[in-house]
């Protein structure tokens, strides 16, 4: 816990500051598409079958990057390009994007396959500890397969979450 003034926010509530920070719609998909489906472009963000306006997506990346939750780097590969990567505050988030989507796909009608959505309430801990450990190592697979109707830019043929779930397996063995 931080002592700071609470001069730029509505309140001093700590709901409310980060509900400033990252809690509008767009924002929160793209935390959540950097966590789990590993995007790092713009032009990843753009197709991922959200919708999301071009004008859109520039502000809410250039306010996560200002509210340091994510960073941008030129790409090594081609300079005129940007990679965006969350920052330790942005990859802090991962226990409420995971209690999110656990909680949307218990109490909303979804796309997200229950065994998926059960195998991550079940391990959460372990789950957590995957995703840091994927945002740590810059892993570009993703951790979650896209859901059915969602497209997937750049999909690969296997996911974190199977990853996972075969070494979970082969640790109870």
């Amino acid at each position: 816990m931080r002592d700071r003034p609470i001069s730029a926010h509505r309140s001093g509530c700590p709901v409310n500051v980060c509900l400033e920070r990252f809690g509008d719609r767009w924002s929160l998909l793209i935390l959540r598409d950097m966590m789990v489906r590993a995007y790092s472009t713009f032009k990843e963000f753009e197709t991922s079958g959200e919708g999301i306006a071009t004008n859109t997506l520039s502000v809410r990346l250039r306010k996560l990057e200002e509210d340091g939750i994510i960073s941008s780097e030129t790409n090594p590969k081609d300079r005129r390009r940007v990679n965006y990567r969350l920052t330790e505050k942005g990859i802090d988030l991962a226990p409420v994007m995971l209690e999110l989507l656990i909680w949307g796909a218990k109490h909303e009608e979804t796309a997200a396959p229950c065994s998926v959505i059960a195998t991550m309430a079940e391990n959460r801990e372990a789950v957590l500890a995957e995703v840091r450990r994927r945002w740590l190592d810059r892993d570009p697979v993703p951790f979650l397969p896209p859901f059915p109707g969602e497209s997937q830019p750049g999909s690969a043929s296997k996911t974190g979450l199977m990853q996972f779930e075969s070494r979970s397996k082969r640790k109870e063995a």
